[in-house]
């Protein structure tokens, strides 16, 4: 397959950095976009959200109980090709606030429900629903803030070659405990060698990952610390 090329945006730029892709040849869309990778998205996500719904509810009543409304935290991720999508979850932190009004940090604000919402993944199950819109697909590169996007290099690009996942190889490799070099360079090693097997393995050793708990926090963090851009960049 053609490599395709990701130009370093300006980094000042208020725009978003959006890869216009409708009119690329076909032979330059990534294998992962032409094949059964999709038809298992939608086949695992349906049938998950079915088996779950009482988990689902359960949850949201929680969620209600514990911080009250909304249930839900929504935002705008970058997707395929950089195109911004609305990424949905269950709502783990709560919205309290300073004297000075700014939020909480976030050891402050994830409470013992969240903290056990993210530590189980119970709080990314509400993804399944991107996943059968086609905004996600239930293997890829994790979707980032969209504050991110004018920080990565030209080859860090290139991960938006692929629908963003529920689980990757990062979060196999090591989830949130991961420094930000290393999961890139796992995403990239996804795009590189995607094959249905891979997903396949990948989604197992997820499940394996999510029962053992490995990985949820930075060593440092309750959540992973922000990107910062790249070190020759700064």
């Amino acid at each position: 397959m053609a490599s395709m090329q990701f130009p370093r945006p300006d980094r000042h730029a208020t725009s978003l950095f959006v890869l216009d892709i409708d009119n690329a040849e076909p032979d330059l869309k990534h294998p992962a976009l032409k094949g059964g990778k999709r038809a298992l998205d939608i086949t695992v996500s349906l049938l998950v959200l079915i088996l779950l719904s009482p988990v689902l509810l359960l949850v949201a009543l929680l969620i209600l109980a514990t911080m009250g409304s909304p249930v839900f935290f929504t935002q705008d991720r970058p997707g395929l090709y950089g195109r911004p999508f609305r990424m949905i979850k269950f709502r783990s932190m709560s919205d309290h606030k300073g004297p000075d009004g700014a939020p909480l940090p976030d050891e402050k604000r994830l409470g013992n429900i969240g903290r056990a919402l993210r530590s189980t993944s119970l709080d990314e199950l509400p993804e399944l629903l991107n996943v059968l819109r086609g905004d996600m697909s239930l293997v890829g590169p994790r979707p980032l803030l969209m504050e991110y996007l004018p920080l990565y290099s030209a080859d860090q690009h290139r991960r938006h070659q692929v629908r963003p996942g529920l689980t990757g190889l990062a979060q196999i490799g090591g989830r949130n405990a991961l420094s930000w070099d290393d999961k890139f360079a796992l995403d990239l090693r996804y795009v590189d060698q995607w094959s249905m097997a891979l997903d396949l393995r990948i989604l197992a050793a997820t499940l394996w990952k999510v029962l053992s708990r490995h990985g949820i926090s930075h060593a440092d963090h309750v959540t992973t610390p922000k990107f910062q851009g790249n070190r020759d960049d700064r």
